[in-house]
């Protein structure tokens, strides 16, 4: 069997890369497909994945628009040249197309709800796996199962935190820290939204500077009183930094459910609300919000509690939800051909 597996964002490599790992070693060929965005290339050479590049990512609206050409255009001639029996994503259009053009099949993955690009995909798409608390319906496609994409590689069969992340940071062991994420705001989703303003950003940092270090990791340019906090966490570190930071502040949907799966408190600041981040909130992991008053109130709420406490719901969530990458790897080694794709298929994966 052979799969193609397209990458559109960092996240989207750790998403995969157990369930590519044990389909390899049944055999499966697997070639990772995907645009030079972010460090979505170094995760995959980290991880010794086949891939191929199809260049830089576009970010303006005619670039966008001439990106869909161009990158539908490789995508179908990587599957001329690969002939997979099947293509995995999370929503990517270029998947979606070329593996209807060539008659195959595509699944896909989706937790963000944005309809203007499910809208895209999903005609050109078999089945669509979404998680439970996802609140849009997306039709006979749709099938839902109890988890989230972050648990997919950051459950305990899979993550190990390491220790050794300290010295990275130039940090005594146990030290406290804290890790703010600010984003760029240009993707499609992002119109018409925004986060923390540069006030807010500079009595954030000095505000957790009085319990703890602080470390910023941003898309956006900072103001120059905080270019001082900035770093670049390696793509490889970053889940263990998170793991070991008493408090998370993020923009990003994706950093804030990481840290919230891995028992970080966090709050995520943004006025796109995400359900599973939603979620999250019910066991006292993740606080949502895109009002600045309220973003203090959590951070103090946090600071004074137990950060034990955190581990303990992060526990209580693992038990209750299921493991993603073996749901996914089953999905696929046994039930995928089975699924009546043009009959109604809406059901919950438990």
């Amino acid at each position: 069997m052979r799969i193609i597996i397209d990458i559109g964002h960092p996240g989207h490599v750790h998403l995969f890369k157990n369930l590519a790992h044990l389909l390899t070693r049944d055999g499966v060929e697997i070639l990772f497909t995907a645009r030079d965005k972010e460090f979505e290339l170094e995760l995959l050479r980290a991880e010794g994945f086949q891939f191929k590049s199809f260049g830089k990512h576009y970010k303006s609206i005619y670039g966008k628009i001439w990106g869909l050409v161009k990158f539908d255009l490789r995508m179908l001639w990587e599957g001329l040249r690969f002939k997979p029996d099947l293509w995995i994503s999370h929503g990517s259009i270029y998947a979606a197309h070329a593996a209807f053009f060539l008659g195959k099949k595509h699944l896909s993955l989706e937790d963000s709800g944005n309809m203007e690009q499910i809208v895209i995909y999903r005609p050109f798409t078999d089945v669509i796996l979404t998680p439970d608390v996802l609140p849009e319906e997306l039709g006979p496609k749709q099938i839902r199962y109890r988890g989230y994409h972050e648990i997919a590689y950051l459950h305990p069969d899979f993550f190990t935190p390491d220790p050794t992340l300290y010295k990275w940071l130039a940090l005594p062991e146990g030290e406290k820290y804290a890790i703010i994420r600010l984003v760029s705001w240009n993707a499609t989703h992002d119109v018409g939204h925004q986060g923390l303003s540069n006030a807010d950003k500079v009595r954030l940092v000095e505000r957790l500077s009085k319990d703890m270090r602080v470390f910023i990791t941003s898309e956006a340019a900072l103001p120059p009183e905080l270019l001082k906090y900035r770093i670049k966490i390696a793509p490889e570190k970053l889940h263990h930094a998170l793991y070991y930071a008493n408090i998370v502040v993020s923009e990003g949907a994706t950093i804030a459910s990481e840290a919230g799966v891995l028992g970080t408190p966090t709050v995520y600041i943004n006025s796109i609300p995400r359900s599973y981040c939603q979620d999250q909130e019910k066991y006292g992991l993740v606080f949502n919000t895109n009002d600045s008053a309220k973003v203090f109130e959590h951070v103090e709420t946090i600071l004074q509690a137990d950060r034990a406490s955190f581990r303990e719901n992060a526990k209580t969530l693992i038990q209750e939800k299921i493991n993603v990458t073996r749901f996914l790897y089953d999905f696929i080694v046994n039930r995928y051909d089975q699924i009546p794709i043009k009959e109604d298929n809406t059901q919950t994966a438990s």
